[in-house]
Protein backbone atom coordinates (compact mmCIF):
# COMPACT_ATOMS: atom_id res chain seq x y z
CA UNK A 1 0.00 0.00 0.00
CA UNK A 2 1.28 3.44 -1.18
CA UNK A 3 1.96 6.36 1.72
CA UNK A 4 -1.15 8.15 0.08
CA UNK A 5 -3.05 5.15 0.51
CA UNK A 6 -2.46 4.16 4.25
CA UNK A 7 -2.90 7.90 5.06
CA UNK A 8 -6.15 7.96 3.26
CA UNK A 9 -7.30 4.73 5.09
CA UNK A 10 -5.64 6.09 8.62
CA UNK A 11 -8.39 9.57 7.76
CA UNK A 12 -10.92 7.42 6.97
CA UNK A 13 -10.49 5.39 10.29
CA UNK A 14 -10.27 8.78 12.41
CA UNK A 15 -12.87 10.43 10.74
CA UNK A 16 -15.54 7.42 11.22
CA UNK A 17 -14.61 5.37 14.22
CA UNK A 18 -12.76 2.31 14.08
CA UNK A 19 -14.06 -0.74 11.92
CA UNK A 20 -16.20 -2.56 14.11
CA UNK A 21 -14.30 -5.99 14.92
CA UNK A 22 -15.95 -9.25 16.35
CA UNK A 23 -18.71 -9.20 19.07
CA UNK A 24 -17.16 -8.85 22.16
CA UNK A 25 -18.27 -11.68 24.66
CA UNK A 26 -20.94 -10.98 27.39
CA UNK A 27 -19.68 -11.47 30.92
CA UNK A 28 -20.96 -14.10 33.12
CA UNK A 29 -23.80 -13.01 35.14
CA UNK A 30 -25.26 -16.55 35.70
CA UNK A 31 -24.48 -20.50 36.56
CA UNK A 32 -25.12 -23.20 38.37
CA UNK A 33 -22.80 -23.69 41.31
CA UNK A 34 -20.05 -26.51 39.83
CA UNK A 35 -19.91 -27.77 44.04
CA UNK A 36 -22.14 -26.75 47.06
CA UNK A 37 -20.89 -26.06 50.58
CA UNK A 38 -20.33 -30.02 50.88
CA UNK A 39 -23.68 -29.85 54.40
CA UNK A 40 -26.89 -30.53 52.31
CA UNK A 41 -29.25 -27.56 52.56
CA UNK A 42 -27.34 -26.37 55.26
CA UNK A 43 -25.80 -23.29 53.00
CA UNK A 44 -25.77 -21.06 56.13
CA UNK A 45 -28.94 -19.26 55.28
CA UNK A 46 -28.99 -16.97 52.25
CA UNK A 47 -25.87 -15.07 53.29
CA UNK A 48 -23.66 -17.99 53.07
CA UNK A 49 -25.37 -19.31 50.11
CA UNK A 50 -24.36 -15.34 48.46
CA UNK A 51 -21.01 -15.76 49.71
CA UNK A 52 -20.72 -19.12 48.39
CA UNK A 53 -21.82 -17.73 45.15
CA UNK A 54 -19.02 -14.87 45.11
CA UNK A 55 -16.28 -17.32 45.71
CA UNK A 56 -16.83 -19.16 43.05
CA UNK A 57 -17.25 -16.43 41.01
CA UNK A 58 -14.32 -14.89 42.20
CA UNK A 59 -11.87 -18.42 41.24
CA UNK A 60 -12.68 -17.88 37.51
CA UNK A 61 -11.93 -13.87 38.02
CA UNK A 62 -15.85 -12.56 38.13
CA UNK A 63 -15.30 -11.67 41.70
CA UNK A 64 -15.95 -7.78 40.86
CA UNK A 65 -19.95 -8.61 40.70
CA UNK A 66 -22.26 -8.81 43.17
CA UNK A 67 -23.64 -12.34 43.25
CA UNK A 68 -26.89 -13.41 44.82
CA UNK A 69 -28.43 -17.31 45.08
CA UNK A 70 -31.30 -17.64 43.72
CA UNK A 71 -33.08 -18.97 47.04
CA UNK A 72 -36.51 -18.53 48.50
CA UNK A 73 -36.88 -18.17 52.59
CA UNK A 74 -40.09 -18.98 54.12
CA UNK A 75 -41.83 -16.34 56.56
CA UNK A 76 -40.13 -16.78 60.02
CA UNK A 77 -39.33 -15.52 63.48
CA UNK A 78 -41.21 -11.74 62.89
CA UNK A 79 -39.51 -12.08 59.26
CA UNK A 80 -41.33 -11.82 55.89
CA UNK A 81 -40.62 -14.34 53.34
CA UNK A 82 -37.79 -13.67 50.66
CA UNK A 83 -38.48 -14.73 47.18
CA UNK A 84 -36.01 -15.81 45.17
CA UNK A 85 -37.26 -13.92 41.81
CA UNK A 86 -36.67 -10.11 43.77
CA UNK A 87 -32.86 -11.27 44.59
CA UNK A 88 -31.29 -11.42 41.27
CA UNK A 89 -31.53 -8.24 39.80
CA UNK A 90 -33.37 -7.17 36.66
CA UNK A 91 -31.21 -9.10 33.54
CA UNK A 92 -30.28 -9.78 31.59
CA UNK A 93 -28.03 -12.85 32.78
CA UNK A 94 -25.29 -14.56 30.32
CA UNK A 95 -23.79 -18.10 31.23
CA UNK A 96 -19.82 -18.54 31.23
CA UNK A 97 -20.24 -18.90 27.32
CA UNK A 98 -21.95 -15.85 26.55
CA UNK A 99 -25.27 -17.17 25.86
CA UNK A 100 -28.47 -15.00 26.91
CA UNK A 101 -30.34 -17.36 29.12
CA UNK A 102 -33.00 -14.41 30.31
CA UNK A 103 -33.33 -10.95 29.44
CA UNK A 104 -35.49 -10.09 32.40
CA UNK A 105 -37.19 -11.44 35.39
CA UNK A 106 -40.40 -12.07 33.39
CA UNK A 107 -38.75 -13.79 30.75
CA UNK A 108 -36.70 -16.05 33.05
CA UNK A 109 -39.79 -17.32 34.50
CA UNK A 110 -41.85 -17.87 31.04
CA UNK A 111 -41.30 -20.21 28.83
CA UNK A 112 -39.42 -17.78 26.67
CA UNK A 113 -35.95 -18.56 29.57
CA UNK A 114 -33.05 -20.49 27.23
CA UNK A 115 -32.45 -22.23 30.75
CA UNK A 116 -31.43 -26.03 29.66
CA UNK A 117 -28.48 -28.33 30.23
CA UNK A 118 -26.49 -27.29 27.78
CA UNK A 119 -26.76 -23.19 28.48
CA UNK A 120 -27.39 -24.13 32.59
CA UNK A 121 -23.65 -24.06 33.10
CA UNK A 122 -21.35 -23.82 35.89
CA UNK A 123 -18.99 -21.00 36.90
CA UNK A 124 -16.08 -22.76 35.01
CA UNK A 125 -18.65 -23.45 31.47
CA UNK A 126 -19.09 -27.08 32.30
CA UNK A 127 -22.27 -29.13 32.00
CA UNK A 128 -23.76 -29.93 35.55
CA UNK A 129 -25.23 -34.05 34.83
CA UNK A 130 -28.61 -34.45 34.44
CA UNK A 131 -30.94 -37.06 33.91
CA UNK A 132 -29.33 -40.54 32.65
CA UNK A 133 -26.08 -39.08 33.77
CA UNK A 134 -24.13 -41.09 36.61
CA UNK A 135 -24.67 -39.52 38.89
CA UNK A 136 -27.84 -37.63 37.98
CA UNK A 137 -27.75 -33.85 39.77
CA UNK A 138 -30.38 -32.48 38.23
CA UNK A 139 -31.78 -31.05 41.20
CA UNK A 140 -31.25 -27.64 41.87
CA UNK A 141 -31.97 -25.96 45.32
CA UNK A 142 -34.78 -23.30 44.60
CA UNK A 143 -37.36 -23.29 47.76
CA UNK A 144 -39.49 -21.40 45.23
CA UNK A 145 -42.44 -21.85 43.24
CA UNK A 146 -43.08 -21.47 39.60
CA UNK A 147 -42.91 -17.98 39.75
CA UNK A 148 -39.65 -17.40 42.13
CA UNK A 149 -41.76 -16.75 45.27
CA UNK A 150 -40.80 -18.76 48.50
CA UNK A 151 -42.71 -22.06 48.76
CA UNK A 152 -44.85 -22.32 51.62
CA UNK A 153 -47.28 -25.61 51.93
CA UNK A 154 -48.27 -28.32 54.85
CA UNK A 155 -45.13 -30.14 56.19
CA UNK A 156 -43.02 -27.83 54.29
CA UNK A 157 -39.42 -26.26 55.87
CA UNK A 158 -37.39 -25.23 53.49
CA UNK A 159 -35.13 -26.89 54.99
CA UNK A 160 -34.75 -24.09 58.17
CA UNK A 161 -34.30 -21.58 55.16
CA UNK A 162 -31.34 -23.39 54.47
CA UNK A 163 -29.63 -23.65 57.90
CA UNK A 164 -30.71 -27.09 58.07
CA UNK A 165 -28.43 -30.56 56.86
CA UNK A 166 -31.01 -32.85 58.65
CA UNK A 167 -35.10 -33.48 58.61
CA UNK A 168 -36.94 -31.51 56.05
CA UNK A 169 -37.16 -30.79 52.63
CA UNK A 170 -36.53 -28.26 50.30
CA UNK A 171 -38.01 -27.16 46.78
CA UNK A 172 -35.86 -27.93 43.73
CA UNK A 173 -35.73 -27.56 40.26
CA UNK A 174 -34.37 -29.46 37.04
CA UNK A 175 -31.69 -27.59 35.36
CA UNK A 176 -32.29 -30.21 32.35
CA UNK A 177 -36.37 -30.01 32.35
CA UNK A 178 -36.55 -33.68 32.58
CA UNK A 179 -37.63 -36.42 35.08
CA UNK A 180 -40.22 -36.75 37.63
CA UNK A 181 -42.50 -34.76 40.22
CA UNK A 182 -45.01 -32.20 40.17
CA UNK A 183 -43.66 -30.08 37.51
CA UNK A 184 -40.97 -32.53 35.77
CA UNK A 185 -40.07 -29.65 33.07
CA UNK A 186 -39.79 -26.30 35.61
CA UNK A 187 -36.02 -25.62 36.00
CA UNK A 188 -36.63 -23.85 39.50
CA UNK A 189 -39.85 -25.76 40.88
CA UNK A 190 -40.26 -29.48 39.95
CA UNK A 191 -40.77 -31.10 43.50
CA UNK A 192 -39.28 -31.52 47.33
CA UNK A 193 -36.25 -33.03 48.31
CA UNK A 194 -36.02 -36.59 50.04
CA UNK A 195 -34.46 -34.35 52.96
CA UNK A 196 -31.80 -31.93 53.65
CA UNK A 197 -29.02 -34.25 54.07
CA UNK A 198 -26.48 -34.21 51.17
CA UNK A 199 -27.29 -37.82 51.34
CA UNK A 200 -31.15 -37.38 50.99
CA UNK A 201 -30.47 -34.67 47.97
CA UNK A 202 -28.42 -37.12 46.43
CA UNK A 203 -31.26 -39.57 46.96
CA UNK A 204 -33.23 -37.73 45.05
CA UNK A 205 -30.74 -36.93 41.87
CA UNK A 206 -29.11 -33.82 43.40
CA UNK A 207 -26.05 -32.63 44.99
CA UNK A 208 -26.70 -29.87 46.75
CA UNK A 209 -26.48 -27.36 44.46
CA UNK A 210 -27.94 -24.08 43.36
CA UNK A 211 -28.18 -21.16 40.81
CA UNK A 212 -26.01 -17.84 41.18
CA UNK A 213 -27.28 -14.50 39.62
CA UNK A 214 -24.92 -11.43 39.24
CA UNK A 215 -27.03 -8.08 40.23
CA UNK A 216 -24.85 -5.96 38.59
Amino acid sequence: MTFKKTAAVVATVLFYGAAPGPQQAQRMSFFITSAGPGNGANLGGLEGADRHCHTLAQAVGAGDRTWRAYLSAMAAEGRPAVHARDRIGTGPWYNAKGVMVAQNVADLHSDNNKLSKENSLTEKGTVVNGRGDSPNMHDILTGSSLDGTAMTGEGYTNCGNWTSSGEGSAQVGHHDRQGGGQNPTSWNSAHGSRGCSQQNLQGTGGNGLFYCFAIN
